[in-house]
């Protein structure tokens, strides 16, 4: 029978395992292990006290371990792997792919990832070797060397001869990757063609010339992005020689997006989204303290441009009611824009042949929200203070900071990208500065060239 998960199974079951663990149940905390698939797992290990969780991480199967470990946050998985002696590292390894022992073998500490190297079959070690070579998050560093290569000149019976003598085939295998004489990629071979065609056929005769390879220094973002162009469901990656390295499937790419969704989400906060839940407060009070102090910075500049017009706001105390409308305003207009800038970016649609045209659209945006708000600002300003010249400084402020935010909406996150910046970790805080700044100015510096 096939197990049904709910949406809120997850954070059931993670109190049922904590009430378990506390409780010393170990039976009870097996049978809920056992309605888990790793991925589960691992999302629950995360959201667990460190405490509870190595107690929960001792009564999970060895054989289950590793893949598990493969879907944690580096943080966590560190910290899980610390537990384990050298011996239980090289069995829980023993189970896994070569881009999940990849993944484990960047969380450990260089002398024992030179032993966790050396315990590798040759061709495990070579494989892994190659894949260390890449960064992280590129199609090199998180590709699989589970793949089945075969040359063109062949025929679809040698083909399937191999296969038999294989036994088991990779996960996620939907064609076969078909190499020259010298192991450059010449294309792919479709399983359904393999199945479908006499025997005699030679593979040069089906195979897919056309679907590209991904080099191995691909940026991992660009490696989800043409998978979602071309609905790919796996790739080979190849080195600057066209040389066959290994395969990224389409179970690899979902995590890219996650991630790629969650450092975003994380970003704009400033903080890691490899951070662990629960990690020592000390350490998360550090990676969150500097970007507390840069926003400190920036809070003391707009108190002193509010410092500058001081006298103003004594003698008219509706400057100081209305202040925080307009740099809000702003500062909503500005994230609207930075945020559509910063998908465009992501998602590979602007260039430098079309980001003029986007800030030109964008400042227009501005301008045509800014009159709307203007207009309603001043009948807002007149009906409450029944001042006709502080309701159209506050319009004129309105305006001008709505086209601003926009502008500066548009223009930081490209600033930053062409600057090599990730525009999702600091465009929110520049913006932020940009418009509650200038919207004092304006506001402020309009009432008292007019009014006083």
């Amino acid at each position: 029978m096939v197990t049904r998960h709910h949406p809120n199974d997850t954070g059931l079951l993670t109190e049922q395992l904590l009430d378990a663990i506390n409780n010393n149940n170990l039976l009870a905390v097996a049978s809920l292990l056992s309605r888990l698939v790793p991925e589960e797992i691992s999302e629950i290990l995360e959201a667990t006290p460190p405490a509870q969780r190595n107690a929960l991480w001792q009564q999970i199967d060895p054989k289950f371990q590793g893949e598990i470990l493969a879907h944690t946050n580096d943080q966590v998985r560190s910290s899980l792997l610390d537990q384990l002696e050298q011996h239980e590292i090289l069995e829980v390894v023993g189970h896994l792919q070569t881009d999940d022992i990849v993944d484990i073998a960047q969380s450990l500490p260089e002398t024992e990832q030179k032993t966790l190297l050396n315990a590798l079959s040759d061709e495990d070690r070579f494989a892994v070797e190659i894949a260390l070579t890449y960064p992280e998050n590129t199609a090199g560093g998180m590709m699989s060397t589970d793949f089945i290569a075969v040359r063109e000149e062949v025929t679809l019976e040698v083909v399937m001869r191999l296969l038999r003598k294989i036994g088991e085939l990779p996960d996620s295998l939907v064609d076969l990757i078909v190499r020259d004489r010298d192991g450059r990629y010449v294309g792919t071979l479709k399983l359904n063609d393999l199945l479908t065609h006499d025997e005699d056929t030679l593979v040069s005769a089906l195979v897919d010339r056309h679907k590209a390879a991904i080099h191995g220094m691909t940026p991992a973002k660009e490696v989800a992005h043409i998978f979602e162009k071309y609905d790919l469901i796996a790739a080979t990656v190849v080195d600057d020689k066209n040389f066959v390295l290994g395969r990224i499937t389409i179970d690899d790419v979902v995590d890219i997006i996650r991630d790629q969704a969650e450092h975003n989400q994380m970003a704009s906060a400033g903080l890691d989204e490899e951070e662990d839940l629960f990690s020592p407060p000390s350490r998360a009070a550090k990676r969150r303290t500097f970007w507390l102090g840069i926003n400190l910075l920036t809070a003391i500049f707009a108190s002193f441009v509010i410092g500058l017009f001081d006298a103003s706001i004594e003698k008219i105390v509706a400057l100081a009611v209305l202040m925080p409308i307009i740099a809000s305003m702003g500062g909503i207009a500005g994230t609207q824009t930075a945020t559509i800038v910063i998908r465009a970016i992501s998602t590979q649609k602007l260039s430098q042949a079309n980001s003029k045209l986007l800030i030109l659209k964008e400042a227009t945006v501005g301008l045509l929200n800014g009159l709307v708000w203007a207009i309603m600002s001043f009948a807002g300003v007149f009906l409450v203070f029944q001042d006709w010249t502080l309701g159209l400084i506050f319009a004129g402020a309105m305006l001008i900071n709505l086209i601003a935010a926009a502008l500066a909406g548009a223009l930081i996150p490209i600033g930053l990208h062409r600057m090599k910046i990730d525009p999702a970790l600091a465009a929110g805080l520049m913006l932020t500065t940009v418009t509650d700044s200038l919207g004092f100015f304006v506001f402020l510096g309009l009432a008292t060239i007019i009014i006083l």
